[in-house]
């Protein structure tokens, strides 16, 4: 399949958005395209658009809570030019670094069905696949490793999520994170320190 925001292969998630672009006409609503540098050296896997973040404005983490701990770390660490995503006209560029999702399309309660993220998994492969060789990848959570795994061809029991972990698959190395989530930071199973440190890690692997 050739990448395409007016993908609509999932017919739970086609309906959904339509109803959505119903209720609020200004919001992207549709399926939400990878940002970033074009030959990456890390590329960051999440799971799905936020209702009222990339779903709204089209664009991977921007404009909703897990945005701001995710692009304020990549400033930090030298991968944007700005600590900020708020809209797609303010200026932010990333630098060596890609965005995607697991699934490219909202789903309803955040909660994407295993054929909805299998259905998808052939655009990530592809991406995946144009990868030049040593790029890492950090994957947002348990659904975008597990799905990193397939469409990296391997099975989801081969390689265990945890914080921190690193897999050498084929021509990457797979990082795992747990997702940079409201409910993650505020319950503070993920801290501002914990996910730095994962960053330090990424530069000194990089170089």
């Amino acid at each position: 399949m050739i990448w395409s925001e007016n993908c609509t292969q999932c017919p739970r998630l086609a309906e959904f958005l339509a109803g959505i672009r119903l209720e609020f006409p200004h919001y992207h609503a549709r399926p939400v395209s990878p940002f970033g540098a074009a030959k990456p050296r890390l590329l960051i896997v999440g799971l799905a658009p936020g209702m009222h973040g990339a779903n709204a404005t089209g664009r991977p983490f921007t404009g909703d809570h897990a945005g701001i701990l995710l692009y304020n770390t990549l400033f930090k660490y030298g991968f944007s030019n700005q600590p900020q995503s708020s809209h797609l006209g303010d200026g932010l560029v990333l630098q060596d670094c890609r965005i995607t999702n697991a699934v490219k399309c909202l789903p309803p309660q955040n909660k994407p069905t295993l054929v909805e993220v299998n259905q998808c998994n052939t655009y990530l492969a592809q991406e995946l696949a144009s990868l030049a060789e040593g790029t890492l990848v950090l994957a947002l959570g348990n659904i975008a490793h597990q799905a990193t795994l397939k469409a990296l061809g391997k099975k989801v029991g081969q390689f265990r999520f945890a914080h921190g972990a690193e897999h050498v698959i084929e021509h990457v190395r797979l990082i795992d994170s747990y997702h940079c989530s409201r409910y993650n930071t505020q319950t503070r199973r993920l801290t501002e320190e914990m996910f730095e440190r994962l960053f330090q890690r990424i530069r000194d692997l990089l170089g």
